[in-house]
């Protein structure tokens, strides 16, 4: 007779093994999200701390800042116009050129980039998408000693200028133009293009009625990211402003020169407000997070 002892002894061994490596996965497993939330939480706290000290700030009834404070106002905010007035109106003339001006250049590059294939494709791509890689101070130099030499072989006043900031802030906001646009037709069939095309329609034709309709979310999401680092930049605007000329980031660096209060809190408090505002509307029609993920 054969003895089967072995075999049933292997059998719970198998058993036991493979409980072991069950238990070993969902400890790691648990590991793991707890060290996600860990991150998210710390991310999260990252983020908005320095959100809330700063509207905390902004409401501090003196100008000189301690904790805790004698009490609390909101006679900041109404401040904002009498002291920035200007530099506010010249970022937003500057924004919205930097907007129309990046969407009439970026749209067309990003569509040539996503649905044409020719010779030096890549080369154009990276070099449209570079400044994106490249530190504020030292692009703001460039941009700078760049009009210069424009400026002595022309004659053309560029320098201290609006014209010549406009241009300047084409270099940093028609990359995100590009990007998102070419983003926002990775995912789109180009049947009904081919459609279209094959129906007689002419390039320019499909381009207006077909590619543009179905890009709309990508061009809104590309002119918020342009206004947005064009209202914020303050590296390129260091070089190229002038009296009479300044934008609100340089004048807040140059109102804390010579001033330490919560007026500088509550224009980002201010500034905080418009653009997640402006995030939020245009969410909830156009769906954002679905073109920048």
């Amino acid at each position: 007779m054969r003895s089967d002892g072995p075999q049933s002894l292997a059998v719970p061994d198998a058993s036991a093994t493979l409980l072991l490596h069950h238990e070993r996965t969902e400890r790691l497993a648990r590991i793991g999200r707890v060290v996600t939330s860990l991150l998210i939480w710390c991310g999260l706290l990252i983020i908005f701390v320095p959100l809330l000290l700063t509207l905390y700030l902004s409401v501090f009834n003196q100008k000189l800042i301690a904790f805790p404070p004698p009490g609390y106002t909101l006679s900041w905010y109404p401040a904002i116009l009498p002291n920035f007035g200007d530099a506010i109106v010249t970022s937003l003339e500057l924004a919205f050129a930097a907007v129309i001006g990046s969407l009439l250049l970026g749209v067309p590059a990003g569509i040539a980039l996503s649905r044409h294939r020719f010779r030096g494709r890549a080369v154009i791509s990276t070099l449209l998408l570079s400044p994106l890689t490249v530190p504020g101070i030292a692009l703001g130099l460039a941009t700078y000693l760049f009009l210069v030499l424009i400026e002595v072989w022309t004659g053309l006043a560029l320098t201290g200028s609006l014209p010549g900031l406009i241009l300047a802030h084409l270099v940093i906001t028609m990359p995100w133009v590009v990007r998102l646009c070419v983003a926002s037709l990775i995912n789109h069939d180009r049947a009904a293009e081919e459609v279209a095309t094959s129906l007689g329609a002419r390039p320019l034709t499909v381009i207006w009625r077909v590619t543009l309709p179905a890009m709309r979310q990508g061009i809104i999401a590309a002119g918020l990211f342009a206004f947005i680092f064009s209202f914020g930049n303050l590296e390129m605007a260091l070089f190229l402003v002038a009296p009479g000329i300044t934008t609100l980031p340089v004048a807040v660096l140059e109102y804390l020169e010579y001033h330490i209060d919560p007026l500088v809190a509550a224009v980002a408090v201010a500034q905080m407000i418009l653009v997640g505002g402006l995030m939020v509307v245009l969410d909830r029609f156009v769906r954002l997070g679905q073109v920048v993920r």
